[in-house]
């Protein structure tokens, strides 16, 4: 089993969308649910996490991988790139062949290493256009992942998550059902047993036409707008946000 596991990464491993006010930056998230299962059946493990929102691939890489490797884990898990993607243009092939380079150093300190394709945006109109994008960068990371012997997270091909209900309501991060269902995957292809179950999703809902305009309105203002403005201006969510769980800590939180 595992003794020290840093997860690295931006909103998705930080833990947006799972709020929680009584954890660091008021959130859980799936790589919590993930620290607690395995602590569970291996109670000396102790958790980083060092993932902040908006950060962009190279961020990740100059602000983590050092304090990541300075940690000797033997679990590490990244998630990168998404916010890159989103961006009006990228070179992709560049762009993960620096993620390479950053991974080859994480594999070799002997650690099992767990990377994400990025997930399928087909089912969303607004990120639609930039599907060939990301299905491009997930043959690349798939490509990278096979060199280093880590291990894949397919997000692309977890259909469930076409679901809306396992997205917040910025449409950007999970929703806690999102993060709980990711929790289960992470954990399965770890080969960890757990009692983690889906979670009781809402009630779908039937809008009508104009309830529906309605609503994507109100996301706009509320979601999209200020995301572009920050875009525009250079800013991120993450400016004024700092790691969850900087230094390796023992998990003591109970698995529900």
């Amino acid at each position: 089993m595992f003794s020290r596991y840093v997860a690295l990464g931006d909103s998705f491993t930080e833990g947006v969308g799972d709020d929680d006010p009584t954890r660091p930056n008021g959130l859980r998230g799936w790589a919590d649910q993930v620290a607690e299962a395995i602590a569970a059946v291996e109670p000396g493990l102790r958790h980083a996490n060092l993932a902040i929102r908006g950060r962009k691939l190279h961020q990740i890489l100059d602000e983590q991988l050092e304090p990541a490797l300075a940690m000797a884990p033997d679990l590490v898990t990244i998630y990168a790139g998404a916010n890159d993607i989103l961006r009006p243009s990228v070179d992709l092939d560049a762009l993960v062949q620096d993620y390479d380079d950053a991974l080859a150093r994480l594999a070799a300190t002997g650690a099992r290493l767990l990377v994400w394709t990025a997930f399928d945006p087909g089912g969303s109109a607004v990120y639609r256009p930039v599907r060939g994008r990301f299905a491009l960068y997930n043959e690349l990371v798939r490509e990278v992942a096979d060199r280093h012997d880590a291990t894949i997270v397919d997000f692309w091909r977890l259909r469930d998550y076409r679901d809306w209900r396992m997205w917040d309501a910025d449409r950007m991060h999970m929703s806690p059902a999102g993060h709980r269902r990711m929790a289960v995957e992470v954990l399965d292809l770890l080969g960890v047993p757990h009692s983690l179950e889906a979670l009781r999703l809402p009630d779908a809902a039937s809008p009508t036409r104009r309830e529906a305009v309605a609503a994507d309105l109100a996301w706009a203002r509320s979601h999209a707008v200020p995301w572009v403005q920050r875009r525009l201006t250079g800013r991120s969510s993450g400016d004024t946000v700092t790691a969850r769980r900087p230094t390796l800590e023992p998990v003591v939180s109970p698995v529900e």
